[in-house]
């Protein structure tokens, strides 16, 4: 997946000569070598708690997962925090705030209550003012899967705020390296998360939509997350003070959940889970389905589950295609059919409209009356389109580039209504 590869420390770059000497051992030969590194900035746990607020709004920068909730969107800002934009007119978004939350690349809104991931803790924020949002709880060491990979050891009594790029110019003896050309280390370092349709009464609903790519959801009053290999409960019965009741192991390699009708359909870089949540704070096995090895965002209506499996990522899988499975009472989905895409990741279903996103070959729209022959109705180019929410007739698509709407109330003339452009 796009987002589970957040903060990158590049390989450090050496430019280096051949070692070789002259025949004359007093002639001195120097090389000098420039590379870049990204150096942590730490803060308190106060520090970093007391600035959870509505500060200035900011440029996107790096889009990640979104969530809409009345006239709100709340998008992330991939390991930075979250963007409030102001909806009321989709024609003409406004970005209002931003909510400074390092680590933070998942979200879910439950009435008043948002709920995000700081790192390894969990954030609930109340954005009943969404000019001024406070904090009000924080559940520290929840997520044990945000991890640093090849030896970084950060300070685990501090957090880090950002990462401050360092380029620098050093000058050495040629004897002191061998070889010649450019020496890449490889030592990138990855801060991982390996641990992003309802009824049509949803636009009143105090819980919001979340896209296909999510691992944070809601259902009734609970607060369902995956990380690798858990899916972990939390009670929001007092939406301000949630409360974990439970964590239950569904599998290697999960990557998203999405609810549809008391089931939780998981994604994963080998299947898909469905969980029945009659019980909601005991999850317990329904059904699941196996394909091979790739990222793989679910939906799910009545009668069929809506799976995307994509290549080029870290699943490393060379599938990309559109699964539509028949869910058989849940317990047992069947395959029924098989479309190819280019590289597909998240997806929406309004009604008989069909959005997916398929990485670089745009936005694609079906008509899926029939899940046997699906009609392609539009595709919209020039997008790299990573995850989408269709609802009351308004697809919101994350890209590359920013944030998207379009009005699909006539198919047959689907029409871009505004744009979020990233700005680095």
């Amino acid at each position: 997946m796009k987002h589970i590869q957040t903060i990158r420390i590049f390989a450090i770059l050496l430019a280096v000569l051949p070692a070789g000497f002259s025949a004359c051992i007093k002639d001195k030969c120097t090389s000098k070598h420039t590379y870049t590194y990204y150096e942590p900035v730490y803060k308190t746990k106060a520090e970093v708690r007391a600035n959870i607020k509505s500060n200035a709004p900011r440029n996107v920068e790096n889009t990640g997962k979104l969530y809409m909730i009345g006239n709100y969107i709340f998008l992330n800002e991939i390991d930075k925090g979250i963007h409030v934009i102001d909806n009321a007119n989709p024609s003409s978004p406004r970005n209002i705030a931003f909510i400074d939350i390092p680590g933070n690349m998942e979200l879910a809104v439950k009435g008043n209550i948002l709920y995000a991931d700081l790192y390894t803790d969990l954030v609930a924020i109340d954005i009943s003012n969404p000019a001024q949002v406070s904090v009000k709880k924080v559940i520290e060491n929840l997520f044990p899967h945000r991890v640093y990979g090849n030896g970084f050891n950060p300070n685990n009594n501090m957090v880090i705020w950002e990462w401050k790029r360092v380029d620098t110019t050093i000058t050495q003896n040629c004897d002191e390296w061998g070889g010649s050309g450019r020496f890449d280390m490889g030592g990138a370092v990855f801060l991982s998360n390996a641990a992003g349709p309802g009824s049509s009464s949803a636009a009143t609903s105090p819980v919001g939509k979340g896209g296909s790519m999510a691992r944070f959801t809601i259902m009734n009053n609970h607060l369902y997350t995956v990380n690798t290999s858990d899916l972990d409960v939390f009670n929001i019965t007092t939406a301000a003070d949630p409360v974990h009741s439970n964590r239950v192991n569904v599998g290697w390699n999960i990557e998203t959940v999405y609810p549809f009708k008391n089931k939780l359909f998981i994604g994963s870089m080998t299947g898909m889970f469905i969980y029945n949540v009659v019980n909601p704070d005991n999850p317990s096995a329904a059904g699941q389905f196996n394909h091979v090895r790739t990222c793989d965002p679910v939906i799910a209506d009545d009668d069929y589950a809506y799976v995307t499996l994509s290549s080029g990522t870290i699943c490393q899988g060379f599938t990309n295609e559109l699964d539509i499975l028949k869910l058989n009472n849940f317990t047992n989905p069947q395959l029924l059919k098989v479309y190819n895409m280019t590289n597909p990741k998240g997806l929406s279903k309004s009604g008989n409209n069909l959005f997916i996103c398929d990485g670089a070959a745009g936005l694609k729209v079906y008509n899926a009356s029939n899940v046997m022959n699906l009609q392609l109705i539009k595709t919209i180019s020039n997008i790299d389109a990573y995850d989408v929410i269709a609802y009351n007739n308004i697809a919101l698509v994350v890209a590359k580039d920013g944030l998207y709407q379009y009005d699909y109330s006539n198919t047959s003339n689907i029409r871009l209504l505004s744009k979020i452009a990233v700005n680095k």
